[in-house]
């Protein structure tokens, strides 16, 4: 690092800070950190300069420097609307939902729309607090206010993709690679939405990973594409291996402490007992949500097609209200979203309280209509507090083959949750003490959710898609066969395949990848799932 300290005469702080943020942007830290240390030893309280080391602790991957440094910025100026952003975007990544909600509002208070990578930072927040439609405007404003930016319209084209305006995500995604072809995430997202018909797309993203070393993130976005495509053209084992070489990247970015969730699967089965849930108080008795819950890739954005496609129904999508209103109730904000301590504080929840906080958390997102499906899979975490404070909710849990939903899984890339899922291993273990926890539910609150086979639905969809309808006390709609004829959002990793009609492609798929699939296989045959 000294040997980056500038030379020669005295230079003045300002030009200073100017040579720090260029070198940030060249990608050279130890120059940029030095730059800072020299104004913060002449001028402590200069602002820009606790917000370079912010920025630095971000590109560095050091959240806590980067926290403490825009956490400083507010102090020293409170309107500071991209300190706010910046810091509300770390305690949602976090899961520190109380402290989020506060630093959101203040970033929203203060922006006076003339940053547009602040109002960017906005709309990623919104988005991992769950409230995808708020983010969506913020993530317009900012690709409107910096059309030349490929980042932002590549992060308003995902929304998008969200929202299920494909047409107009294809456009963002083709601006964004007219100003530049190198941007793996675009090359991802356009894979999604387009079926492979030949080798070109393939050709230039293998050209991309041969030409430079890339960013761990960007690799995995290639490399997943890379797979989808040679899927579309039946390449199964060239498909495995790019999934592979992707989850291997992506598992390089990722922190997952499997001791951690194989201790808080303990503390819910020590806690959550017939006897807990006949020992709670009364909740609020309101009959609208209808949760869907299970692993990911098991159809459960099918399922809530076909419900909210009936007249009575709103889709309110992937919500993380109820976990974060146990997170609030509780003033839970340790960085692990999920551990022992979260469910051994939330135990004595007043369960009135908790139904009626979640309801007006969502009250935005819900819609007008009688019912609304909150379709957030790992849910099934919270199955005894939903039991508990919405004690007349409905609970729709998806079951599919082992085998393909643990495939399913591992070659699909998601934006931040699911960390056990890039290890063969590592996400059988994991679906392991998943199944296993169902299996605990339904022994402890028999008849309390309906377990519906994705097997069954796509290979019989009238009679399981009234049988769904019949458990919700609903009145059958032909629409609801009819789904894929919805325009409306989508906030899933299946937003393109579920805009079509229920099919079996998928079903038994991972007999083709048998061979490379064996140490999962092991796993769940020798814990009896199989």
């Amino acid at each position: 690092m000294n040997s980056n300290r500038p030379k020669g005469p005295p230079v003045n702080p300002r030009e200073l800070m100017a040579r720090g943020f260029r070198a940030l942007s060249r990608g050279n830290f130890d120059e940029a950190s030095t730059c800072c240390k020299l104004v913060l030893e002449r001028q402590p309280q200069l602002v820009p300069a606790h917000f370079l080391v912010g920025l630095i602790g971000l590109a560095t991957g050091d959240r806590s420097t980067a926290q403490a440094a825009f956490t400083t910025v507010t102090r020293l100026e409170p309107g500071h609307a991209a300190a706010w952003a910046h810091l509300a975007k770390l305690m949602a990544e976090g899961g520190q939902v109380n402290r989020a909600d506060i630093a959101l509002d203040n970033a929203v208070r203060f922006e006076s729309g003339d940053i547009p990578q602040v109002l960017d930072v906005i709309g990623t927040t919104y988005a991992l607090l769950g409230e995808h439609r708020s983010a969506d405007q913020w993530y317009r404003r900012a690709a409107e206010g910096q059309p030349d930016n490929p980042a932002l319209r590549i992060n308003h084209a995902n929304n998008l993709i969200y929202l299920g305006e494909t047409t107009r995500a294809e456009q963002e995604l083709a601006a964004a690679l007219r100003l530049g072809r190198g941007h793996a995430q675009a090359h991802w997202l356009l894979a999604g939405l387009e079926k492979a018909r030949d080798h070109g797309h393939l050709a230039e993203m293998q050209a991309m990973l041969q030409q430079r070393a890339l960013p761990l993130r960007a690799q995995a976005f290639l490399h997943y594409a890379m797979g989808k495509e040679h899927e579309d053209l039946q390449e199964w084992d060239a498909a495995f291996e790019a999934f592979v070489a992707g989850a291997r990247a992506r598992r390089a970015t990722l922190q997952f402490d499997e001791q951690l969730e194989s201790a808080t699967f303990a503390a819910l089965e020590e806690i959550y007992t017939s006897d807990w849930l006949a020992g709670r108080g009364a909740g609020n008795e309101d009959p609208s949500p209808v949760f869907i819950i299970g692993q990911p890739r098991t159809g459960t954005t099918l399922v809530e097609r076909i419900i909210t496609a009936h007249s009575a129904v709103h889709s309110a999508g992937e919500l993380q209200q109820f976990g974060n209103c146990i997170r609030r109730l509780t003033r839970y904000d340790r960085q692990e979203r999920f551990a022992p301590e979260l469910f051994d504080r939330a135990r004595d929840i007043d369960p009135q309280v908790l139904g009626s906080e979640y309801l007006l958390r969502t009250t935005k997102l819900r819609g007008t209509l009688p019912r609304f499906v909150d379709k957030l899979p790992y849910n099934y975490l919270f199955l005894p507090h939903i039991l508990a404070a919405l004690p007349n909710a409905r609970v729709i849990h998806l079951v599919r083959d082992p085998r393909d939903a643990c495939f399913s899984v591992y070659k699909q890339l998601f934006a931040d949750a699911y960390p056990h899922s890039y290890d063969l291993e590592e996400m059988a273990r994991h679906f392991v003490r998943y199944h296993r926890l169902m299996q605990t539910w339904r022994e402890r609150f028999p008849g309390r959710f309906l377990d519906v086979h994705y097997e069954e639905v796509v290979a019989n969809l009238e009679d399981n898609a009234r049988r769904i309808m019949a458990y919700l006390e609903l009145p059958w709609e032909d629409a609801c066969v009819n789904f894929h004829q919805q325009d409306s959002a989508v906030s899933t990793a299946s937003a393109v395949q579920v805009r079509e009609p229920a099919h079996s492609r998928s079903v038994g798929r991972w007999r083709r990848y048998e061979r490379q699939l064996q140490p999962v296989l092991d796993i769940l045959r020798d814990e009896g799932v199989i």
